[in-house]
């Protein structure tokens, strides 16, 4: 079997030559800030170690397309629903879905703007159509893909997480607020709700913040004292050195490979028998 890289403008393509044939994986960069408008969800990639694929559910009378990811394993494994960032359904958000199911997980990533005709190829029309949707609704398709991912053979109905970016880092904790069935939340440099809010949560919360991040970083003192006003179970770590969406920009890797594995073991202590 031989590889060769295509590249495919800033998308980098794998082709892989097996026997006559030749089977063509996505590959994208961890960094790249760009966006595409995802293939039909019939296109499915085939791995080794995952499998991953876009799929389509009902929410309301509208349909959600989401990027499904899972490990080929024989029992279930535990799903993680990933919330993107201000940016929508970004190639960022679909390598970190692949990544969680390399790590054992279920991923789900759904595309919040579908309602809007899906995630738009700039950066700022995605910004704009974000900031006009209704939190109601963002609960009702996050409600959906949960549904929906329960559903999936390869995962397991009863261990069920969920981690945001950015913008969807403060959904992440605001979902939380929401689903009593989540065993797990992560929250990525995302602002909290308000205290009443906090105090419905069940999950167990990990909090991902950046150091160089005070517009974010401000709310963490009222966070944490409503966390121990209510008694929940919530930490959170600020990484040295870096700045705002650091898992995405990796100024440091080691910082952000560091972070990324401390979510990996909340997931895993929180979510594994």
């Amino acid at each position: 079997m031989s590889t060769r890289a295509v590249d495919g403008g800033a998308r980098r393509w794998k082709a892989v030559q097996v026997g006559g044939g030749v089977a063509v994986l996505a590959g994208v960069l961890f960094a790249l800030p760009d966006l595409h408008r995802p293939p039909p969800p019939s296109t499915a990639l085939d791995r080794a170690d995952i499998h991953a694929e876009y799929v389509k559910f009902p929410s309301g009378r509208d349909t959600v397309t989401a990027y499904l990811a899972y490990p080929e394993r024989k029992d279930p494994a535990p799903a993680v629903v990933v919330i993107h960032e201000i940016f929508g359904l970004s190639d960022f958000i679909r390598q970190t879905t692949e990544q969680l199911a390399k790590d054992g997980f279920v991923a789900i990533a759904p595309d919040l703007l579908s309602r809007r005709g899906g995630t738009p190829a700039s950066p700022d029309d995605a910004r704009k159509l974000i900031a006009g949707l209704d939190p109601d609704t963002i609960t009702k398709d996050l409600d959906a893909t949960v549904a929906y991912v329960k559903r999936v053979k390869a995962a397991r109905p009863d261990r069920l997480g969920i981690i945001g970016f950015c913008w969807g880092g403060g959904q992440s904790f605001r979902y939380a607020t929401n689903n009593p069935s989540l065993g797990a939340f992560v929250v990525c440099y995302g602002p909290g709700p308000d205290a009443t809010s906090i105090a419905r949560i069940r999950a167990k919360g990990l909090g991902v913040y950046a150091e160089n991040d005070a517009r974010v970083n401000a709310g963490l003192a009222d966070v944490d004292a409503a966390i121990r006003t209510y008694h929940k179970s919530y930490r959170h770590t600020v990484y040295p050195g870096v700045g705002h969406g650091f898992l995405r920009a990796r100024e440091k890797p080691e910082v952000a490979d560091s972070a990324w594995r401390d979510v990996i073991r909340f997931f895993r202590e929180s979510l594994e028998p």
